[in-house]
C-alpha cells in the first residue's frame, strides 16, 4: 500500500487492528477471535462480506435469518 498522507496511514492501521482483533481467527486460540463481536452465530441465512482497506481484508459472516 502507498500512503499519501499521515491520516491515510493511521486510518489503515486502525482498520487493520479492528480486523486483527475482531474478525480474524487465531490458530493459537483454537481458531477463536481475540475480541469477538457479541453475536449469536446463525446457521442459516445469507453469507455477507465486510471489506476493509479497499477489499484487502475480508470478513465473512452469516446474516441472521
Amino acid at each position: 500500500m502507498i500512503f499519501f498522507a499521515e491520516d491515510f496511514l493511521w486510518n489503515g492501521i486502525r482498520e487493520f487492528i479492528a480486523h486483527y482483533h475482531g474478525e480474524r481467527n487465531h490458530q493459537g486460540l483454537d481458531n477463536r477471535l481475540i475480541a469477538p463481536i457479541e453475536r449469536f452465530a446463525a446457521k442459516t441465512g445469507t453469507i455477507r462480506r465486510r471489506q476493509r482497506l479497499g477489499g484487502m481484508l475480508n470478513y465473512y459472516y452469516r446474516d441472521a435469518a
